[in-house]
């Protein structure tokens, strides 16, 4: 049983962001191969103060590497080029507090005139 334990914790790396936790474990098959879960945690808080997590587990076996990564690259592409990168959804979250006096207007180095000392 100890020898199947640590075949479990072969690499692990972990993703913060916000709310939410990304786990990215590498584990054993029963033929001493390697495979990927990818689990997403999501932190949920009750009135009374209490809380619960909500998990969703992915497992990626190595040969869905290649055709999943060429879709993930497809889709978040598609994403960043139809949307942007700003992240505009923490707007609509309960305690987003717009910060005074910055819009996209004044922090956006589109609008900045490149002058050179010597135009001075």
């Amino acid at each position: 049983m100890s020898e199947r334990v640590e075949q479990e914790e072969i690499f692990s790396q972990v993703l913060r962001a916000g709310r939410r936790t990304y786990f990215f474990d590498v584990r054993s098959t029963k033929a001493d191969d390697y495979y990927l879960t990818v689990t997403e945690s999501k932190k949920f808080t009750h009135d009374d103060g209490s809380f619960h997590y909500q998990k969703h587990k992915i497992y990626l076996y190595k040969e869905d590497f290649v055709d999943f990564q060429e879709m993930l690259n497809k889709a978040t592409d598609f994403i960043v080029n139809e949307k942007g990168s700003e992240v505009i959804s923490e707007r609509h979250q309960k305690d987003y507090k717009k910060e005074e006096g910055i819009t996209a207007e004044t922090t956006s180095t589109e609008s900045f005139t490149d002058v050179s000392f010597d135009d001075i």
